[in-house]
């Protein structure tokens, strides 16, 4: 290009001209964003809330105090880029949009680092024995386990201060002394708050760290009451004794539903019947949460409206609205501090206050804005909630069905008054039908992210299960329980038993089906993130600018399928692996119980239906009492496994000549270093640092749990492994290994 100097006076440089455009267009951007802000006054409030709760997600993901404090020193700058917008200009609301949105982000950022920092409890440094002494702080009957789960705050010998501890209890050693505030000494096997079992598992440590637990065990012999509890009213006793009281008055499985729905209290529910009701979609119902206290606070605000308007004496001196608001919200609160006052029923209340509010005040209850102010009064106080699926799942189902309530569609669908009675009635149970299969779309990305399953049939379910409880089955419960003041609740509780026993047998008849249930693999954070953005874009906006929202969704979606299954699971011990890809059916190093905790996490994990077939059982397989060897074929290559079993010692040599035939050896112990496996040692030594894996042949691609966890405070951060040290670098730079496995060592 020629100098600038060589060009026709007045002729503006190339580069300038260039300028000038992106200028403009940068410009012409700014100013369709303002223009489109400033068309939906009302629809830009509830994105403060989203970045309240994107910021509580960010400290979780970013690995520690530095990522964090450059977190809200970028949202700070964003803050101040904002302040230099003038105000009375044509950037207005971009101006209020861009600040506002900085300050939420910094202050969901800052809430849960405060929280985390004023009540996060460290566990205990590695499992241990030990005696202790303190006081009892809560009881839980769990008779479907035959066991009582104790919440001590106590000190433990070999430890400075006291740490409260959460123990199990077997019946047998239970006595009637051990309620809450009684002084107890005994003996407990404890463990630390176990993190991830395998990437994308359920964080116990996480949330153990928020609840200020320090370890978690089985009490070990009989139990020592050192001083009784006093006298005194007891929230948890009247739990019991109101669920005992449902018990008694019904029987069987009806009777411990009953229970769970009158007081809260789950402990007695066969495990049957709780999978049936996961596998059909409906365990929402089983706890207490926005169903139950809305049906609840309903019944009373209806009731109290209706007997109050028979008296006009009444009725035309006081606020009708007003009265049965109070009324309501009175009897809310009461029920929530009878089922326990647990966070998610918490969270349910607050966001139906609102609503009587709303309706007090003659406002539309069925609001966004509402929506979003409940959210933001429960990430205020529990910032930590955002992270779980009780938060994500309660209030994505609640904006599933605001938002498609009041679209432009569903209100042109219901609009049609002039018709007979017959054909509302079918657009209303059709309006119903497709509002629950919204929610099971919108509910199934996070329960694929925090369970890898998904119920298929759960609308059709929800249909008639929700109308059912909500409808007969707990203003029955109501009745049951008045009557019983007089001895009249017999027939009322026989009909509480007829509608949970529909409820059941619908549960058993679709977690039956076919195809009942979808299981996935682990999804990443980053497919987890496609979605939330897509459905909060859908939900939040209005009109044809809402679509967008796809796009994202269709990405996740993408992803989503494209995700391979994990050739090889490896638990944090090494103690579990799980193979897959040799049929329906999951391998694993060692056999497990049917209902253990380890067979649903290595199933869901590897997203599998099948069953879990001990490794020495598979014809495959070559088996001795202290290895198991295998060969896999992944992406046409030959991968040789030997993994530990035993707990005798193996002579090095034979150790050494076994490990250089394999290209993967796992164990639970640490290996010495003559075993030289030729892609990864997964021993006791590295699993320390890197937590549960998950492998993928084909890639090479390993996850473990470490890489998700940073330097928060529930775990400790591993060694930073050496640049090059990939394990399976030798196998993207050389050459593959093909050579036959040898035999598993001889002890």
């Amino acid at each position: 290009m020629p100098p600038t100097s060589a060009l026709p006076l007045g002729e503006p440089a190339a580069w300038r001209t260039r300028l000038w455009d992106k200028l403009a267009a940068l410009s012409s951007m700014h100013r369709t964003i303002e223009a489109f802000l400033g068309s939906r006054p009302f629809e830009r409030g509830p994105w403060l809330a989203v970045g309240f709760g994107i910021g509580i997600a960010c400290w979780a993901v970013l690995p520690g105090p530095w990522q964090w404090a450059g977190f809200l020193a970028l949202c700070g700058a964003a803050a101040m880029a904002g302040l230099l917008i003038d105000a009375e200009g044509d950037l207005g609301h971009l101006r209020s949009a861009l600040i506002g949105m900085a300050l939420m982000l910094a202050a969901g950022c800052t809430a849960i680092w405060v929280k985390s920092a004023l009540v996060g409890q460290p566990g205990i440094a590695r499992p241990e024995v030990a005696m202790m002494q303190g006081r009892v702080l809560d009881r839980q009957v769990e008779g479907a386990r035959d066991r009582v789960r104790l919440l001590l705050r106590a000190q433990v010998e070999g430890h400075p201060e006291p740490l409260q501890v959460r123990l199990n209890l077997p019946d047998e050693n239970d006595q009637p002394g051990l309620v809450e505030g009684a002084e107890v000494r005994l003996r407990a096997r404890l463990m630390p708050p176990a993190p991830p079992m395998l990437p994308g598992s359920y964080d116990f440590a996480r949330a153990a760290w928020f609840q200020g637990l320090a370890a978690t065990g089985n009490v070990i012999g009989p139990v020592t009451l050192i001083a009784p509890a006093h006298e005194s009213w007891s929230l948890r006793q009247w739990q019991q004794r109101l669920a005992d009281h449902v018990r008694a008055q019904l029987s069987g499985s009806p009777g411990t539903i009953a229970a769970a729905f009158a007081s809260g209290d789950r402990g007695a529910i066969a495990e049957t019947d709780e999978e049936a009701m996961r596998d059909a979609g409906l365990t929402h119902l089983l706890s207490i949460s926005g169903l139950h206290v809305s049906a609840v606070i309903a019944g009373a605000y209806f009731l109290t409206i209706r007997l109050l308007a028979l008296f006009p004496f009444i009725a035309l001196r006081v606020r009708l609205p007003l009265l049965a608001a109070a009324v309501g919200a009175g009897v809310g609160l009461f029920y929530t501090v009878l089922t326990g006052a647990e966070v998610p029923t918490v969270r349910s209340v607050a966001g139906s206050l609102l609503v009587l509010a709303a309706l007090a005040l003659g406002r539309d209850p069925l609001s966004l804005r509402l929506l979003a102010t409940a959210a933001l009064i429960v990430m205020l106080l529990w910032p930590e909630a955002v992270l779980g699926p009780s938060f994500q799942m309660s209030f994505a189902s609640v904006i599933a069905i605001v938002a498609f309530s009041t679209a432009a569609p569903a209100k042109a669908f219901l609009a049609h008054s002039h018709e007979g009675r017959v054909t509302r009635m079918g657009r209303h149970l059709a309006m119903l039908l497709l509002t629950g299969l919204v929610i099971e779309l919108s509910l199934m990305p996070i329960s694929l992210f925090h369970f890898h399953r998904a119920g298929i049939y759960g609308a059709a379910a929800n249909v008639i299960a929700i109308p059912l409880t909500t409808v007969l089955t707990m203003p029955l419960i109501a009745l049951a329980l008045a009557l019983d003041i007089f001895g009249l609740g017999a027939p009322a509780w026989w009909a509480v038993g007829k509608s949970l026993e529909l409820l059941l047998w619908l549960a058993h008849l679709v977690a039956a089906q076919p195809g009942a249930v979808t299981m996935m693999p682990g999804m990443s954070g980053a497919t987890f993130g496609l979605f939330v953005a897509g459905l909060l874009w859908l939900a939040l906006w209005s009109g044809r600018v809402r679509l967008w929202g796809f796009a994202p969704i269709a990405l996740g979606v993408l992803a989503l399928v494209l995700t391979r299954t994990p050739d090889v699971l490896v638990s944090g011990d090494g103690h579990h692996v799980g193979i897959t890809g040799e049929g329906p059916d999951l391998l694993v190093l060692r056999a497990v119980r049917e209902e253990s905790y380890t067979r649903t996490a290595l199933l869901e994990n590897a997203g599998m239906t099948g069953d879990a077939v001990a490794l020495e059982d598979w014809k495959g397989a070559r088996c001795n009492p202290d290895f198991c060897a295998i060969t896999l074929v992944r992406g046409g290559r030959r991968f040789d496994m030997l993994m530990a079993r035993g707990k005798d010692l193996v002579p090095v040599p034979v150790l050494a000549a076994a490990c250089a035939r394999a290209d993967i050896v796992v164990a639970d112990r640490r290996l010495p270093s003559a075993c030289k496996p030729r892609l990864l040692k997964a021993d006791r030594a590295l699993l320390g640092q890197t937590g549960g894996l998950a492998i993928d042949l084909v890639s090479g691609r390993v996850r473990s749990v470490a890489e998700t966890q940073g330097e928060h405070g529930w775990f400790h951060r591993p060694l930073p492994r050496q640049p090059g040290s990939h394990p399976f670098a030798a196998r993207r730079s050389g050459p593959v290994a093909t050579g036959a496995p040898g035999p598993a060592p001889s002890q």
